[in-house]
């Protein structure tokens, strides 16, 4: 019972270090960065390097290319995820959406249609 009590202690803690670090304006640690930023003395910066790979990627998504054919040439030119892993087509997917500001499938979902005005309907 104490290891479930000093677990939860540590997770509360760290939890509200992330949010007052958050609150101050810095990057508060969920995870890595997204590709293109960095984590600099607890705050966010473009990553230059990383950003010239975003253009590359952005390029041939523009030229037609797949995700596949792109994730193919970017690990064919030696490219590597942040995380130095071969890309796949959903790691050049997901830097398209953030790229394009787009959000996942469940945030997405389109508005509702507008209830039938009953002087429409025949």
């Amino acid at each position: 019972m104490s290891a479930d009590f000093s677990k939860n202690s540590i997770w509360e803690r760290l939890e509200l270090g992330r949010l007052s670090k958050a609150a101050q304006g810095g990057y508060a640690g969920y995870g890595s960065p997204a590709f293109g930023e960095k984590s600099v003395d607890g705050n966010l910066v473009t990553d230059d390097q990383e950003q010239q790979i975003i253009e590359l990627i952005r390029r041939h998504h523009k030229s037609g290319k797949s995700l596949q054919q792109i994730a193919n040439w970017m690990n064919t030119q030696g490219y590597k995820t942040k995380r130095g892993r071969d890309w796949q087509r959903i790691s050049v997917k997901r830097v398209l959406d953030r790229l394009y500001g787009k959000k996942t499938r469940m945030t997405n979902m389109p508005e509702p249609a507008p209830p039938l005005n009953p002087s429409d309907q025949a």
